[in-house]
């Protein structure tokens, strides 16, 4: 069993940036790929990032691709998400995941078998 949580959103305005961290328990938080997701308001969950657990492959969605970054320490059982450039339709609740089963990293949520509670992420006009 993994558990997860999420720290660092918050309010910022446009153009701005905010670091999201995800910090583990367990001691197999190294052996998982790790995803982070969110869900604005009246909208399905969607993919935003992913890192392999060795972190030597990642991947973004196109909407946030060259603005959002990536990556984990395993020394510290934790994944980031540094967001710059922030756009109003950022905002929503950031939900970081684990996938332990994986070979490769997915972007489908149903993949996923741990999620943290989220954090809310607004980016004002």
């Amino acid at each position: 069993q993994v558990q997860l949580v999420e720290s660092g959103g918050g309010l910022v305005q446009a153009g701005g940036s905010l670091r999201l961290s995800c910090a583990a328990s367990g001691r197999t938080f190294s052996s998982y790929n790790m995803g982070w997701f969110r869900q604005a308001p009246g909208k399905e969950r969607e993919f935003v990032a992913a890192i392999s657990w060795h972190g030597g492959r990642i991947y973004y969605a196109d909407s946030v691709k060259g603005r959002f970054t990536i990556s984990r320490d395993n020394a510290k059982n934790t994944v980031y998400l540094q967001m710059n450039s922030l756009k109003p339709e950022d905002t929503a609740v950031y939900y970081c995941a684990a996938d332990r089963r994986s070979a490769v990293i997915v972007t489908d949520g149903g993949r996923y078998d741990y999620w943290g509670q989220g954090t809310q992420v607004t980016v004002s006009s």
